[in-house]
């Protein structure tokens, strides 16, 4: 025979798991040990003829073979039944969600796991194995499930209780009943217990935790302690209480916690009791009700841990203010550090406490000049560094502040603020100051020294290396930082090195410029400086953290931890590090998530006003997306796009545009990236009056173009950047071109470039492809070299490209064999006239007309001669030997 059964004094949870077994063996039979709770005994009386559950009496205890023992394995909580387990040797189940105690039941199957009801245990087994349950069953086993767990509110309550109410739920589940049997009617019995433990209530206080104790005798057994023993709970929101209640010859203990500090499990395990952390419960026979209260307030002052306190959540040191500060710059500090009120300090006696709304309606009526004194709250409500937080978080909520300062023999040692308290009850908080990054906390979790050493230049790894050794003999931390890292990761080649200095980064840079013999360019505002050295130069920089005093702004600077200096910067994927120093070197660190980001192919913004405050983040975005073949993270692309929906980037110089438009244009993948700005709706605002649509077609063959050209040996093509340009501004009209070239600063060579392209693009592409290589070529001589990418990209008809092709290996093959250097020995001073004869004697060469380097030489100072006559040189260039006489060329 096999029997299904569990605690005496049965709860809801006990029936449920009962129910919940009987699915899983299906031919044992449901017996209650002794006593039920009242609502439990209500419960049966309406449903004995759906449920059969015998008593032990109706129980041959011979014939029992198996035992599946649900919400218990104390022996004691048995009654006889754990006498019948002693003599007979029966096979034993055990499911429970009590925590294994001293004295525990062995069995042969134990399903022993901390959930908040045993019924959820039972729940997940029937669901994974596909077992039918009716909606009765259901209702019953999530009614033993929000009975233990208070309806899931009780802080033993786990994901799994949910996932089981929200499964039986599915199955049919009558909420209504459900609360009807959880909100029974206290009798009069417990009614008047309920008043004598009230009454009889001691408050204590342990380690900062408030526990009530409460005591009373009845001389007849009241079913329910654990539910009135809740109820005080409710009532008194304390963070523990204990009841303690001699009823016929033994003494009754129940607890409740609702800290983490109280585990009254343990408390009462002395008692030989047995529960949970939030909930436990101990029976003494023949014991006096004050001894044991005696003893169990010895054991909870002995067990409750300390608690949480304001010296451990604190901000410290605090950013403070003096009664004179002006309401104007007060509010410039709280935006700098993202604060929402600052303490006003006299000497070191804190005299008050402004707030972000009190700046805000000081400025709105113009009295931002005004001294934060006449604003600031004067009856500040602070607190000493040893207060539990729960107490802070009572004193915000009672006189409505959202940050208390705490104070410490009468000195401003820190603030606790809202956040901070919050951060306590739900974790990670998202801030007005968004952070997005998705990775937890983590930093030196990895070494990737050999990675530096295979994906580092030569040149650059002596010098990490030597930095690392300077640093530790000056006794500051120094890290190589931002896109050298991100790509000593990804294998890419990189020879931007940027040394992060926790310490003095200028006596670093001029230690290391010394060693080297190299140039050392400090910016003490900055706290940076350059190392220049004769092909690339170092960056090493302070750590620092920027903020901007308003959307767009240049960075203002101040001295910070390394964390900062990297929570500064524009995504995740530069911002991380290694170490430089000692034994260290090498390791990675990655406050942000940057590793996982370049794994998954993410560019990630590390908040959400990272591209109103510098809005060139936008370029750089798309520049990285598209270098890398990355994708946005979600976010990110939201925030891009609401900041160019604002129109953000008509608030920062152009200088500072074109710099990061420049880097984009000589991208191998510059053509997709242009296009992406066209997606993403940033085109209008960098390149005003130009239509995309006309030069999408020819943006996105340029690069091909260029590489296909230098594959056929036309190696010199000029500068990409301005290749691209070129192709940008062809199409338009000649006064606009001018306009974005001096819009963007192009000097007056490169503004040269694009106008001749625009004047004569045509013509070349329309001409006839059939004439001599020498007109052709005499032809594209007038365009810039950096135009012939473009040109071959618009020849689309036969034979044009092929035809191209020889045009210009004639070009190259008919390059003057004299140079500047000739012209300049007959004693002119360089200037524009070296190109304009240079370009003449090429010319010459394409029409046939010289031809050997002594021809060349004639020709240039006939050329001379006839500018000479003609006025365009002031005085004779050439005396009786043939040198030019005059220093001066138009």
């Amino acid at each position: 025979m096999d029997i299904i059964t569990t605690h005496t004094n049965t709860d809801l949870d006990a029936l449920a798991a009962m129910v919940a077994a009987q699915k899983l063996y299906p031919d044992a039979v449901l017996v209650f040990p002794g006593k039920l709770l009242p609502n439990v005994e209500e419960f049966m009386s309406l449903h004995k003829d759906t449920l059969t559950v015998r008593s032990l009496k109706e129980v041959d205890a011979a014939k029992i073979k198996r035992v599946i023992l649900v919400d218990t394995k104390n022996p004691r909580r048995l009654g006889k039944l754990g006498e019948i387990l002693k003599e007979r040797e029966c096979e034993l189940h055990i499911y429970d969600h009590h925590p294994w105690a001293q004295g525990d039941l062995r069995g042969r199957l134990e399903v022993v796991e901390m959930v908040g009801a045993t019924a959820t245990l039972l729940v997940e087994r029937i669901r994974a194995q596909g077992i039918a349950i009716t909606p009765l069953e259901a209702t019953i086993l999530a009614m033993g499930i929000y009975g233990d767990t208070g309806s899931l509110v009780f802080t033993s309550t786990t994901p799994r209780d949910v996932a089981a109410v929200a499964f039986l739920l599915e199955q049919g589940a009558n909420l209504g009943v459900v609360s009807d049997f959880l909100g029974r009617p206290l009798s009069e019995e417990q009614k008047s217990l309920l008043k004598a433990l009230l009454l009889s209530a001691e408050r204590h206080q342990t380690n900062g935790v408030k526990i009530l104790l409460s005591t009373a005798a009845v001389p007849e057994f009241v079913v329910g302690l654990s539910v009135l023993t809740h109820t005080i709970s409710q009532i008194e929101r304390l963070d523990a209480v204990f009841t303690v209640v001699k009823m016929e010859d033994r003494v009754y203990i129940v607890g409740r916690s609702n800290v983490p500090q109280v585990d009254v499990a343990e408390i009462l395990e002395p008692f030989g009791g047995g529960g949970h952390s939030a909930a436990a419960s101990a029976t003494l026979k023949d014991a006096r009700v004050e001894e044991v209260a005696a003893s169990l307030l010895a054991v909870v002052k002995e067990k409750v841990r300390p608690p949480l306190t304001c010296a451990g959540i604190m901000s410290s040191p605090v950013k403070t203010v003096g009664p004179q500060t002006t309401i104007n710059e007060a509010g410039r500090i709280m935006l700098r550090y993202g604060h929402t009120g600052l303490p006003v300090v006299k000497g070191e006696k804190l005299v008050g406490v402004i707030s972000r709304r009190d700046v805000e309606k000081a400025i709105h009526h113009g009295l931002g000049h005004a001294p934060v004194k006449g604003f600031m709250t004067n009856n500040v409500i602070w607190a000493p560094p040893d207060l539990p937080v729960n107490e802070v978080q009572r004193l915000m909520i009672e006189h409505d502040i959202g940050r208390v300062p705490i104070v410490q023999d009468g000195r401003l040692v820190g603030i606790v603020s809202r956040t901070d308290v919050l951060r306590t009850l739900h974790g990670h908080l998202p801030a007005r100051h968004q952070v997005i990054y998705a990775s937890p906390f983590r930093t030196f979790n990895q070494n990737v020294k050999e990675l530096i050493k295979k994906n580092v230049a030569p040149v650059l790894l002596e010098i990490m290396q030597k930095a690392g050794e300077v640093g530790q003999e000056m006794g500051c931390q120094v890290f190589a930082a931002g896109g050298i890292v991100r790509d000593i990761l990804l294998g890419a080649q990189n020879l931007d090195l940027d040394l992060v200095v926790e310490g003095d980064g200028i006596a670093l840079a001029r230690a290391l410029g010394e060693i080297y013999g190299a140039r050392v360019r400090a910016h003490e505002h900055f706290g940076t400086a350059e190392i220049v050295f004769d092909h690339f130069k170092v960056d090493v920089a302070t750590a620092r953290v920027e903020f901007y005093e308003y959307p767009a702004a240049l960075p203002q600077v101040e001295s910070s931890t390394l964390r900062q200096d990297l929570y500064r910067r524009d995504f995740t994927i530069n911002a991380m590090a290694v170490a430089l120093n000692g034994d260290r070197f090498g390791d990675l660190i990655d406050y942000f998530g940057g590793r996982q980001d370049l794994a998954d192919g993410l560019v990630r913004v590390l908040y959400n006003l990272s591209f109103i405050e510098d809005p060139t983040r936008i370029l750089r975005a798309v520049r990285f997306e598209q270098r890398y073949d990355f994708q946005m993270e979600e976010q990110t692309k939201k925030f891009l796009q609401e900041a160019v929906r604002q129109r953000v980037l008509n608030r920062v110089s152009n200088e500072r545009i074109w710099e990061e438009l420049k880097h984009i244009l000589t991208e191998p993948k510059a053509g997709a990236m242009l296009g992406r700005l066209f997606d993403l709706q940033v085109w209008p605002d960098i390149f005003p009056g130009v239509a995309y649509e006309e030069v999408e077609h020819v943006l996105k063959s340029l690069q091909d173009s260029r590489e296909f050209l230098r594959s056929r040996g036309f190696v010199n093509l000029g500068e990409q950047w301005l290749s691209y340009f070129i192709a940008i501004l062809y199409n338009t009209h000649l006064e606009e071109a001018e306009k974005l070239c001096a819009r963007y600063h192009l000097n007056k060579r490169h503004t040269e470039k694009v106008t001749r392209t625009i004047l004569y693009w045509r013509e070349v592409i329309g001409g006839n492809w059939r004439e001599r290589a020498g007109d052709l070529g005499r032809l594209m001589l007038a365009l810039p070299k950096e135009s012939y990418p473009l040109l071959f990209t618009l020849l689309t008809e036969e034979g044009q490209r092929e035809r191209f092709h020889e045009v210009l290996a004639h070009i190259r093959d008919s390059r003057p064999k004299v140079n500047g250097e000739f012209i300049k020995s007959l004693g002119c001073r360089p200037g524009p006239i070296f190109r304009e004869v240079l370009d003449a004697v090429w010319q010459a060469r394409l029409e046939g007309r010289v031809k050997t380097k002594e021809e060349e030489m004639d020709f240039i100072k006939e050329y001379l001669r006839q500018k000479e006559a003609l006025g365009e040189i002031v005085e004779k260039p050439f005396d009786v030997q043939g040198r030019c006489s005059s220093k001066r060329s138009i």
